[in-house]
């Protein structure tokens, strides 16, 4: 059994279709917290009426300061490096490089751009401002770096003539509800193995 935290900062959309997915009992994964970095992020209601316990940790804190009262709660509701998984949603912090050696490699993310093109913040507006005609959204393992960590999958969105930075956000969305659940899937199953830069999908 995998034991999953979920890290967020706002309305939790990409948790909420993690939890859902979870629900439906096709994967040996168990969601144990939910642990938000803002009192008032709306996926706390969410979190909440799913049934899931919820934390938050204060904003005060800085780097491992912070990272250490993150893993305080993951250990309290069992998500340790041996057993659990950490999945980072609409989280609005970087991580520190201590927390992130800690769980090497059972963090991951979702990224609304295909990496390792537009990182950062407001990537959908960058790739719709920039005129590209395919962007998406990344599943990636965590490291020290900004979006920079080994990709697991990815999945294209068209850019459409008619679309409106709005309406590709949306449908950019819609791709990684999808994406996250089936990711996480894989690596309940034990199917995903890192060779450096490259993850492999062992199906």
């Amino acid at each position: 059994m995998i034991n999953l935290g979920i890290l967020i900062s706002g309305r939790g959309s990409n948790m909420e279709s993690i939890l859902n997915f979870l629900k439906s009992g096709v994967t040996n994964v168990c969601p144990k917290v939910v642990i938000s970095s803002k009192p008032e992020a709306e996926g706390l209601k969410k979190a909440s009426a799913l049934g899931i316990p919820t934390k938050i940790v204060s904003m005060e804190l800085k780097g491992w300061d912070y990272d250490k009262e993150l893993v305080s709660i993951l250990q309290k509701y069992d998500v340790n490096p041996e057993n659990g998984l950490v999945c980072l949603a609409g989280y609005m912090r970087l991580l520190s490089p201590e927390f992130v050696v800690k769980y090497k490699m059972r963090i991951m993310n979702i990224h609304p751009s295909l990496l390792p093109s537009f990182p950062g913040l407001n990537s959908q507006k960058k790739a719709y401002d920039y005129g590209v005609k395919v962007t998406g959204c990344t599943v990636h393992f965590v490291d020290e770096g900004l979006d920079s960590g080994p990709i697991i999958a990815q999945k294209q969105v068209p850019v459409l003539d008619s679309d409106t930075y709005e309406t590709l956000s949306e449908r950019i969305l819609q791709q990684e509800h999808i994406l996250y659940p089936y990711c996480i899937k894989l690596f309940s199953e034990d199917k995903l193995v890192v060779k450096g830069r490259r993850v492999i999908v062992t199906l």
